[in-house]
């Protein structure tokens, strides 16, 4: 093998093959999609990621695999999860469900948008918070739930420790509608001070992209490429 070569190949991106796996899914689900979608953001996105299409038993049940294997990989350690109204719920319990099917049975909690007048009343159901907390969602794109979630936790004397997302879009958040030079996940991550860990990036869905066409799409991913080009952030470690 030449010099060169030898560069090359040490060079290349490393492949996650849980994220490929895991972006094969939701194509696969139908919630990853590609075409023209216009984001919170106000921006036009060559791609989407919509886990309410997770809607039905076998694949709630395998996506919930894909978190509880990138948690344990991760080694973030947490006392209990706690799922953000409304797609964090079923995400959260899902969570808990695989981690007990795999021996680590934690408490789980969610909270109501609107407190509960009657009853135990309240926003928050289920388990008490304390401990050290992991937040599950799905994608992070301002941060903005993220925050909520923590200043119910620390509201109720438990820890926000942790946050795991299923996509890190890896790219620009707004502020009054104006874009800065970080993620939402690096905001959490560097000025929140919480761990951050996504099951797949934008980097795997390129890479994804490198070798399965979009029927009917021959330019995907150029489109996705010239979007991070625009958009995007320079990568964070990823988690292991």
């Amino acid at each position: 093998m030449t010099e060169r070569s030898e560069l090359q190949t040490n060079s290349a991106p490393r492949q996650d093959t849980l994220a490929q796996d895991f972006v094969q899914f939701a194509v696969d689900c139908g919630v990853l999609r590609f075409g023209e979608f216009k984001t919170k953001a106000g921006r036009l996105s060559p791609y989407f990621f919509n886990a309410g299409l997770f809607d039905d038993g076998a694949k709630l049940g395998r996506l919930a695999q894909f978190y509880a294997q990138r948690l344990i990989s991760s080694g973030i350690e947490f006392d209990m999860i706690f799922g953000p109204a409304y797609k964090g719920i079923p995400l959260g319990a899902a969570l808990a469900v695989e981690l007990a099917r795999l021996g680590q049975s934690v408490p789980f909690a969610y909270n109501r948008k609107e407190a509960k007048d009657h009853g135990e009343g309240g926003t928050l159901v289920g388990a008490p918070l304390k401990g050290r907390v992991l937040i599950v969602d799905d994608v992070m794109s301002a941060g903005t739930a993220a925050r909520e979630s923590i200043a119910l936790i620390q509201a109720a004397g438990a820890k926000a420790h942790a946050v795991v997302i299923a996509l890190d879009r890896q790219e620009k958040a707004t502020e009054s509608g104006q874009d800065v030079g970080y993620s939402a996940v690096q905001y959490v991550r560097r000025r929140l001070g919480l761990e951050v860990c996504a099951i797949a990036q934008l980097s795997d869905l390129l890479q994804y992209l490198e070798h399965q066409p979009v029927a009917g799409l021959d330019d995907a991913k150029d489109r996705v490429q010239a979007y991070r080009e625009k958009y995007g952030v320079s990568e964070d470690a990823p988690c292991q």
